[in-house]
């Protein structure tokens, strides 16, 4: 069985091909994650997973759900969706299609993990490393996990800058297991 993230590609491309031709990326985002709001409601979770309910009336309900603003080709997509049994991707579909929006703009999504609280004079320092390091401009999400012991994880897509205690002490217990 293949991965979410694998059959969710094509979606997403070809949604963001559209939205490029359109000049609407900021639309259709919206539209994406009002869709994905609508399906992680656990209602529709389950009627979305219910193989007795026709696929043009979930297609219909969510359609009705999401409201006037998913437009046209939005309703398209929920159908094309629908007919091919991939509502339950709507969310990875999203988070693609908002990866393939942020490298369009020169944007890097940036996960800032660190054992405490950081101030925004330390996160700007971060960013701006961030930015001078890979010559783009940089988002960054800011998370605490005090296992990390002290330090921080930066995640940028599958690039991780581990400079955490805990990174640390893992890679001297491999070392000394050599």
């Amino acid at each position: 069985m293949s991965e979410p993230s694998t059959l969710a590609r094509p979606y997403a491309e070809a949604v963001f091909r559209m939205a490029q031709g359109e000049n609407d990326l900021a639309g259709w985002s919206a539209r994406l994650q009002s869709l994905a709001l609508v399906l992680a409601d656990p209602q529709m979770g389950r009627l979305v997973a219910d193989p007795s309910v026709p696929s043009e009336r979930i297609a219909t309900l969510i359609i009705e759900v999401a409201g006037p603003d998913l437009g046209e080709r939005g309703g398209n997509f929920v159908k094309v969706l629908a007919e091919n049994d991939r509502l339950s991707l709507l969310a990875e579909i999203g988070a693609q299609f908002e990866a393939l929006k942020a490298d369009a703009e020169g944007l890097l999504e940036a996960t800032i993990t660190s054992a405490q609280p950081l101030t925004q004079a330390q996160i700007d320092d971060l960013v701006a490393g961030l930015k001078a390091r890979f010559n783009r401009d940089v988002n960054a999400q800011v998370a605490v996990d005090p296992e990390l012991i002290g330090g921080a994880v930066i995640a940028i897509g599958d690039q991780v800058i581990d400079g955490s205690v805990k990174g640390r002490l893992q890679r001297m217990s491999f070392a000394l297991q050599a």
